[in-house]
């Protein structure tokens, strides 16, 4: 499956009833950490959560943990947008996704957002590049 460079966040969700329409919750943390704004419109795509031949076997040669341990929050050549919190002692910028999970990001300074494309996953931390 192709994924548009425009993808501003991905997640999953639960659509639910209500009278005449059906509802797409967004997560909290994809507004206050990702870069859309309420109010504003944006294109929705829903994909199948069944896993595809493709990405099964892609997840299962990303590590060879067991699958109780949790797994990192990125995938290499994944795009996010991420907020510099911290600076690691040889000077990369550090920021935090889901559940702590650590992304360095050579050449970035504290308070910047910017737009990663991750080039290497650990199992306690990401690398990420900066793109925008």
């Amino acid at each position: 499956m192709e994924i548009s460079d425009k993808l501003l966040c991905l997640f999953n969700a639960d659509v639910t009833e209500s009278e005449d329409s059906y509802t797409v919750e967004i997560p909290r943390r994809e507004v206050e950490n990702g870069s859309i704004e309420p109010g504003d419109t944006y294109r929705v795509a829903l994909v199948s959560r069944e896993p595809t031949e493709e990405s099964s076997s892609s997840s299962r040669s990303r590590s060879s943990t067991p699958s109780s341990e949790p797994q990192p929050p990125v995938d290499v050549g994944e795009m996010r947008y991420v907020e510099v919190e911290d600076i690691g002692k040889q000077g990369d910028g550090i920021a935090r996704v889901e559940r702590g999970y650590v992304i360095i990001v050579p050449g970035a300074e504290i308070g910047e957002r910017v737009k990663v494309e991750i080039t290497e996953v650990k199992s306690n931390f990401a690398v990420g590049e900066i793109i925008d």
